[in-house]
């Protein structure tokens, strides 16, 4: 089964597309959640930060805004390291989930009005 359909079936209707929109949202919100929440773990367990803290400072990180506490153990900076590398990287994979159905639907839209079939 394919995720998408073939240039060579007709464009999905609006109420299929708009599923397809959420099904991947919530794809997109998962990897976020798993995401921070390897955060927050890592925080507790590296800084020892109560849980709050952690949440607070895992976020950031995500987001893109940069940590709130300040860091005391070499541990614990070497995960902040690892862990602003890896949210740059679940952020555009994030982004990637998100505008998939988007760019597919318009991709398929253009080849439709093109009307240039190619050879499969």
């Amino acid at each position: 089964m394919h995720l998408y359909e073939h240039h060579t079936q007709p464009i999905l209707p609006r109420r299929h597309f708009f599923r397809r929109m959420l099904s991947h949202a919530l794809l997109s919100a998962s990897v976020l959640t798993l995401a921070l929440g390897i955060g927050i773990l890592g925080y507790h367990l590296t800084e020892g930060m109560d849980w709050l803290d952690a949440l607070l400072n895992a976020s950031m990180i995500l987001g893109g805004m940069g940590p709130v506490n300040e860091l005391h153990t070499a541990t614990g900076k070497l995960f902040a390291s690892f862990y602003a590398l890896f949210s740059g990287v679940v952020f555009l994979a994030s982004a990637g989930i998100m505008t998939a159905p988007l760019v597919h639907r318009l991709l398929h839209w253009l080849h439709l009005e093109a009307g240039t079939p190619t050879e499969t």
